[in-house]
């Protein structure tokens, strides 16, 4: 399908926020791609921060990065991991990056003197923004608006899309509205009245939802659906229930698609209804069920922002994922890293079947994070270290094995006599630093006979980075005379891209983020060797 035929459905949120917008729009674009369309999809997040770059994980949750580089919201990670697309920087806006490229254009003289207001000048950008998503082979674009009906840095959003409908025509976009139908214990009956009018703020700026998915803690009644009918201006057979999942959220394409939500909005969209394959994610849904009754494992996330678990959202993804692919239970032990410093690591980890260090950024927490590492390497537990933690391991293994006595890296002691790790500035011509940090993907080449050679069966890879600072290639030497395996380097740059460890059961770190590209139907090898060598210690105790 050309780009000018391409089909746009918009999803919007009412009653309250963290209703699972990001899950059911991913759910719908895997049933579409199930029936055989090319999917593209995007978030419009109504912030004025110009990307989730600087914004606090204990705010915003992780930041997801795509192959091209872009900092972006973590819903792009549940569209890669449900529809198994790749994202692109055209799949996240906010309103600090449509606002500046506005203004820019008016200092330029682009509006040639006249007044810019919200209204055409905003709003024609979000049109465009959402356009940039039409690429050659894509058939339907799927936005998901930030934020919920009612907000006033919405509005903006809302009357784009009203307008990008009405340019298009009905049979060209549709308008999917998630909404919350509230169960009140007390009353014993679940209310509608909220829903209503969360569509009813939509119909006053002149959108009505052709379709309306209800999030519920039970069933709906015959007269909940009668109801949102009559008073929501939607169809009976266009409103969907997506009551709460018994095991996982992997289970909700399966269940919409029993709803025929995907067959709807097809027709509604004069798209031939291909016959629907999503087999291999119904047999994964079954192995997640298995895996409850499976041998339980205990992996202990050693991290800076643990008291919000989005804010390691693909990490803790990654890991079910592993657990999926190797049939077993993991229970995360989810552990700040200064508790570590404060309790001591035996109390704070006794008992983990592997430990894994993520990253972060900030001395806060640091020496937890080395001291876990060290207890891992001496104690033959299984380690899996990335970003932040690749950079500490170099690190304590500097201190604790190669006799270079306070080793650090600049960021958190700029005096450091042995600067393992620092910003490499004289390598700066051959790297990308997106801006100040090397963002989004770069090829790797892996060496024969290694565990990282073993687990991706390939000598040449290409994964996602988000860091500044890099290992220090002065002290490779010391370091490989004692013992330290450098396994992984950027092809073009000779960077340090990954480190290990021989005649250990599992000891791995790397410079990228593999946690990026697991998928539900395909564990990232790391992970998947990582979650194996947990089972294989856990036999052992």
């Amino acid at each position: 399908m050309s780009s000018s035929n391409t089909k746009h459905i918009f999803i919007t949120g009412g009653v309250v926020s963290s209703l699972g917008k990001g899950i059911t729009a991913a759910s719908l674009a895997n049933l579409l791609k199930g029936r055989g369309y090319n999917v593209q999809m995007q978030k419009l997040d109504p912030y004025l921060n110009v990307d989730p770059g600087t914004m606090s994980p204990f705010q915003h949750g992780e930041v997801f990065v795509t192959d091209d580089g872009a900092e972006t919201d973590l819903d792009l990670g549940h569209y890669e991991r449900f529809a198994d697309i790749t994202c692109t920087k055209n799949s996240n806006y906010t309103s600090g990056k449509i606002y500046s490229n506005v203004i820019a254009r008016e200092r330029r003289g682009g509006y040639l003197g006249g007044t810019v207001q919200v209204v055409p000048h905003i709003t024609n950008e979000i049109k465009d923004a959402i356009s940039s998503c039409r690429e050659e082979g894509v058939d339907i674009v799927i936005t998901e608006i930030g934020g919920t009906a009612g907000d006033i840095e919405s509005l903006p959003y809302l009357e784009a899309i009203r307008q990008f409908r009405k340019d298009i025509g009905k049979k060209n976009g549709v308008f999917v509205h998630l909404t919350l139908l509230p169960y009140l214990k007390a009353a014993g009956e679940m209310k509608t009245k909220p829903a209503q009018q969360s569509a009813n703020m939509l119909r006053g700026i002149g959108i009505v939802p052709d379709v309306l998915i209800c999030r519920c803690e039970k069933p709906m009644e015959p007269e909940h659906f009668e109801k949102l009918s009559i008073f929501c201006n939607v169809e009976e057979e266009m409103i969907i229930e997506e009551q709460d999942v018994a095991h996982s959220v992997y289970e909700v394409p399966v269940e919409l698609a029993k709803q025929g939500l995907d067959e709807k909005i097809l027709r509604q969209l004069d798209l031939p209804v291909n016959k629907l394959d999503i087999k291999p994610w119904e047999d994964l849904i079954e192995r997640v069920i298995n895996c409850e009754s499976f041998d339980e494992v205990e992996v202990a996330v050693v991290g800076k922002y643990t008291s919000l678990k989005d804010a390691y959202k693909s990490i803790y993804e990654a890991i079910d994922h592993a657990g999926i692919s190797n049939k077993c239970h993991v229970k995360v032990r989810q552990v700040e890293a200064e508790d570590i410093e404060n309790k001591g690591v035996e109390e704070v980890l006794g008992g983990v079947s592997a430990i894994l260090v993520p990253g972060g950024f900030g001395d806060r927490g640091v020496e937890g994070k080395i001291e876990a590492i060290r207890y891992a390497r001496e104690n033959n537990i299984p380690f899996f270290g990335i970003c932040l933690g690749m950079q500490c391991t170099v690190i304590e293994y500097s201190r604790n094995v190669a006799g270079l006595k306070d080793a650090n890296s600049v960021e958190f002691n700029a005096e450091t006599p042995f600067p393992v790790i620092d910003l490499m500035l004289e390598q700066k011509e051959v790297v990308d630093m997106g801006g100040t940090m090397r963002l989004g993907a770069y090829d790797c080449t892996l060496k024969e006979g290694t565990l990282a050679k073993k687990l991706y069966s390939s000598t040449q890879i290409s994964e996602r980075h988000r860091h500044r600072y890099e290992f220090n290639n002065k002290y490779q030497d010391v370091l490989e005379e004692n013992g330290l395996v450098f396994s992984g380097v950027y092809t073009h740059g000779q960077l340090c891209e990954i480190v290990e460890l021989p005649n250990h059961p599992y000891f791995i770190a790397c410079q990228f983020h593999p946690e990026f590209k697991s998928r539900p139907l395909t564990a990232h090898p790391i992970f998947h060797g990582f979650i194996e060598a947990a089972v294989k210690k856990s036999k052992t105790k």
